[in-house]
């Protein structure tokens, strides 16, 4: 993909997360990115094609931070604390609509994001549930696959409009309140003094 697929696709992308995917047509991207429909075609088949690469973008910078995080953290906490900031800063700015159109309209997209969250985010949790144990942060009686499938439970809680109907729940607040429950689930004592001395770190 080179440098001007990329930018159609991110600039394409702030669009439907403004407006949503199925509110949003292919003269509404063309007009915007200030391009004629014609070219606009010629980088992309049609608007799953569109929505696809997106997707497929998103997941690939997604995933270069995240990795990026666990690099740089000082310990297991720390890199869960920069996570969830991420998260809430990506979520803040999402039309609530937007997983629903994936879901009904843009089937292969959609499961882009499932085999995402189920393979490479699941995968992440259970690596950082180890670092936390051999970091003397978590409990070390912790069943990993449970508690990453629980995380993985609370992001479709989170973006489930029927559980949590936006705006009376913002994802934000409802993402912050569940990993305040889940980081006392599974850290031990010494972690969880950490988690209330840096969490302000979150809101900064």
């Amino acid at each position: 993909m080179n440098t001007k697929q990329i930018d159609l696709l991110e600039r394409s992308a702030k669009l439907f997360m403004k407006f949503g995917i199925r509110s949003v047509t292919m003269d509404d991207i063309a007009n915007h990115l200030g391009i004629s429909k014609k070219t606009l075609y010629n980088h992309f088949q049609d608007k799953s094609q569109l929505v696809r690469e997106i997707i497929r973008l998103r997941i690939a910078q997604d995933q270069a931070v995240c990795k990026s995080f666990a690099l740089k953290s000082v310990n297991a906490i720390d890199e869960l604390l920069h996570i969830s900031k991420f998260v809430i800063e990506s979520l803040s700015s999402i039309n609530t609509t937007v997983f629903h159109d994936l879901k009904k309209s843009h089937p292969d997209a959609w499961k882009m994001l499932e085999e995402h969250r189920f393979g490479f985010v699941y995968n992440q949790f259970v690596k950082n549930l180890q670092r936390g144990i051999k970091e003397g942060l978590y409990r070390e009686k912790i069943h990993k696959e449970i508690y990453a499938k629980l995380h993985i439970v609370n992001i479709d809680a989170i973006i489930n409009g029927s559980i949590f109907p936006w705006p009376e729940f913002k994802f934000e607040t409802v993402f912050l309140e569940t990993f305040r429950i889940h980081i006392r689930a599974i850290t031990n004592d010494a972690g969880l003094n950490y988690f209330k001395t840096h969490l302000l770190n979150i809101n900064e």
